[in-house]
């Protein structure tokens, strides 16, 4: 559980911390900072609302779901967490981790980098985007064809695992440009 936290919380804090160097370099407000730590960290959690959308809403009726049920009505949030992490190789048909899901984020994350300067939604965006990629990679290194199979869920016909490498590549080169408009929004 903690080295499943730590793959997440580890980048996002390396950008809160180099984001935040850089903003009071250029003398950028604190409270903009707090709002950045803030939209960090609510993105970092947010996909995994997608085990609890499958438990609740998806599959409600598997054994799976009424272990959660009883776990959050018994408040065992340390539980919960575990439950969250055991179920990451058995959930995989995900709505928030699949391509699809990917692309329209990031159309919807390139059209609100360049449009807008609220550092909440933007630094939201950048870690539901980092939050993704590092799940991506993650599995990549691991077993490439368990990441195509969770990221080309309900689909036919999937991109095969050798042009897997190229689809990270594309999605890490967009990762980088959000960071750097998000960067560029304040100084």
């Amino acid at each position: 559980m903690k080295q499943d936290l730590l793959f997440h919380l580890l980048p996002t804090g390396i950008i809160f911390f180099i984001v935040s160097i850089i903003w009071v370099i250029f003398g950028v407000s604190t409270i903009e900072i707090i709002y950045l730590l803030i939209g960090l960290l609510l993105g970092t959690l947010f996909l995994d609302t997608d085990h609890i959308i499958y438990w609740f809403y998806r599959k409600p009726n598997t054994d799976e779901s009424r272990i959660v049920k009883t776990t959050v009505e018994k408040k065992d949030f340390k539980s919960f967490l575990k439950l969250i992490k055991a179920a990451r190789h058995s959930h995989d048909n995900l709505i928030f981790h699949h391509y699809f899901f990917q692309i329209g984020l990031s159309l919807i994350s390139l059209f609100i980098f360049t449009s807008s300067q609220n550092i909440l939604v933007l630094s939201f965006l950048l870690a539901v985007n980092l939050h993704l990629l590092v799940d991506e990679i993650k599995d990549f290194l691991k077993n490439p064809k368990f990441l195509q199979d969770w990221l080309f869920a309900r689909e036919e016909k999937q991109l095969p695992v050798k042009f897997l490498k190229n689809y990270l590549i594309t999605f890490i080169i967009l990762f980088f440009i959000f960071l750097f408009l998000l960067v560029k929004s304040k100084t």
